[in-house]
């Protein structure tokens, strides 16, 4: 069986480190730049960066729609940090023309933890990981302030969701591919 063929979003951003984290879970991580290297994906990581950026150069590089398209037809999606807020129905605090993919049913709070300086680690349970917290890196990440009902929250900080599911979407207030901890991408090709 073929490895399955996973996007990684390459505008700015986790690159080079969520397509170290898809090879060590023996996937075949693809960059993605251009709207043709949308077609053929099994699935695609949005990375951790910085979102009012990444939003930017989706549009100029006309990637917003062949991605939205791809979303809306069902293929898997894996969103870090700025990816989940990518991936949110709704953000709060970000440009007035940012636009999301609407993808997932939550809405984010940008840099809802504060800014840089209050960056922290933090060891989540995750049922769905077994019974070894997840070293979880928030950096500048943003808050769920509200979780759809068809959302699964599978970890919170403080009782605010930081790791949300919903059908083939996956997204993570945090950096897990800062941690070394290989257990969620492994989730997420495994579920692609």
């Amino acid at each position: 069986m073929a490895a399955q063929k996973v996007g990684v979003l390459a505008l700015q951003g986790d690159v080079a480190e969520h397509v170290a984290a898809l090879v060590a879970v023996g996937a075949h991580p693809v960059e993605v730049r251009a709207p043709e290297d949308v077609a053929g994906l099994d699935a695609l990581v949005l990375p951790g960066g910085e979102s009012t950026a990444i939003s930017r150069l989706l549009e100029s590089s006309g990637l917003f729609d062949a991605v939205g398209e791809r979303l809306a037809g069902g293929m898997p999606a894996f969103g870090t940090c700025a990816g989940m807020i990518l991936l949110a129905s709704q953000v709060v605090d970000g440009r007035p023309d940012q636009r999301s993919f609407g993808a997932i049913d939550v809405v984010v709070r940008r840099n809802g933890y504060g800014r840089q300086v209050d960056s922290f680690e933090q060891a989540l349970p995750v049922r769905a990981l077994g019974a070894e917290p997840l070293e979880a890196v928030f950096i500048r990440a943003p808050v769920v302030e509200r979780a759809g009902p068809d959302v699964e929250v599978l970890a919170e900080v403080g009782g605010s969701p930081v790791l949300c599911r919903q059908g083939p979407v996956l997204v993570a207030a945090f950096h897990p591919e800062l941690s070394g901890d290989l257990r969620l991408h492994r989730l997420f090709v495994g579920e692609c």
